[in-house]
């Protein structure tokens, strides 16, 4: 117990002075092994993965992060040092980073705020400025840091630490938060991490993506560049929703300006899985230089209006329907907010098309479970 209060009291005194590593100006973009792989992941999956970023053209669009979730560490050394699963790793991290480095890519890691990670490997309580020092010198880039095994200490105080750790390394690795939403991280995290978890982990269930798109909405006014809402990992392509449900899920990670994190296995994705996560004019809206994650802005029952505005003075919309059976869905102007005598371009992000010039308010016909996209531009633009 003295050592557990003396632990406490020492990261209670830790700096809060900010992560300021000038990374997370846009959501980060990647693949995380997790709601494919879980704990079923290796050396050879993780560069077959680097190739396949290259040979299917993903990193033309934006995806650069290749992140290696739970089970890759195994224990400590005498030195405190962790030691990668020789079986799964046995050429170590630091090779398979520089792997990852030498096709343009970034690489990342997984540890835990706790004694043990979620799956019962090593954790970072108590080891952050050992873990951080030996990340750095492996070249690792991301760090998504998990909640699991605590010892009843409060996130707010384990948090910061391997913050503060992670700067002193003078390199700079992108900060994972991954504590589920717990003591409401969006309102402290700010001051911690490049991004912070919302919710708890998702599925691959349309029940389950659209609660953590309801739960992340609630956090909007707290996203911005250098850190952002996280309402989990991409479902898109393991085949528990349908094309359009998948659709929704990632109209609405990138209208929130959520990391876009795949997690299918990119080396075998079906050519819908493909389109879906590299629909251009969609990405665009995640990675607004704006930064400012859309919301809700309507709601009729089960038919909704999202709403982000751009940094050019356009509007992203996302017409939802959460409906069983399809139905009609209107934009009105006053809830994006824009001037209801305005003119404005309508295009359709899903269809790579102008579809009206109008004033006031756009319809349309929106498929159960499905949206329509819009990217509405005044005239005076």
């Amino acid at each position: 117990m003295l050592v557990l209060v003396a632990l406490s009291l020492s990261l209670l005194a830790q700096s809060a002075t900010g992560y300021d590593n000038g990374l997370g100006k846009v959501p980060q973009m990647g693949w995380n092994s997790w709601n494919h792989f879980g704990c079923r992941i290796s050396d050879d999956i993780i560069r077959q993965t680097a190739d396949a970023f290259i040979t299917s053209g993903l990193n033309k669009f934006g995806y650069r992060y290749v992140n290696i979730d739970d089970c890759w560490a195994a224990s400590r050394d005498s030195n405190g040092i962790v030691q990668a699963d020789p079986t799964a790793f046995p050429k170590g991290i630091a090779d398979l980073a520089n792997y990852v480095h030498s096709k343009g890519l970034l690489f990342g890691v997984y540890s835990d705020a706790g004694n043990k990670t979620c799956a019962g490997r090593p954790g970072s309580l108590g080891y952050e400025t050992n873990d951080a020092q030996t990340y750095a010198g492996w070249g690792v880039d991301y760090l998504k840091y998990d909640n699991c095994n605590d010892n009843g200490i409060d996130p707010k105080v384990r948090y910061p630490v391997m913050r503060d750790a992670l700067n002193k390394t003078g390199r700079p690795i992108f900060f994972s938060m991954c504590e589920w939403g717990v003591e409401n991280p969006a309102t402290w995290a700010p001051e911690v991490g490049n991004s912070w978890r919302t919710t708890g982990d998702i599925s691959d269930s349309w029940n389950s993506m659209i609660t953590r798109a309801d739960q992340n909405n609630l956090w909007a006014q707290f996203a911005g560049p250098g850190g952002w809402n996280d309402p989990d990992m991409l479902e898109v392509g393991n085949g528990g929703m349908t094309t359009t449900e998948y659709e929704t899920h990632f109209s609405l990670w990138c209208l929130m300006k959520a990391p876009l994190l795949i997690g299918t296995d990119v080396r075998t994705m079906s050519n819908d899985t493909f389109r879906i996560l590299t629909n251009i004019e969609v990405i665009a809206v995640n990675q607004d230089s704006k930064g400012v994650q859309g919301r809700m802005v309507n709601m009729t029952g089960d038919l909704e209006v999202w709403s982000a505005p751009l940094s050019d003075g356009a509007f992203a919309v996302v017409l939802l329907n959460r409906a069983d059976t399809a139905a009609s869905i209107t934009a009105w102007w006053k809830d994006l907010p824009l001037d209801p005598n305005t003119a404005a371009t309508v295009r359709d992000l899903w269809q790579h098309q102008d579809v009206d010039v109008t004033k006031g308010s756009v319809t349309a016909d929106v498929a159960a479970h499905g949206v329509v996209m819009y990217r509405i531009t005044p005239a005076s633009l």
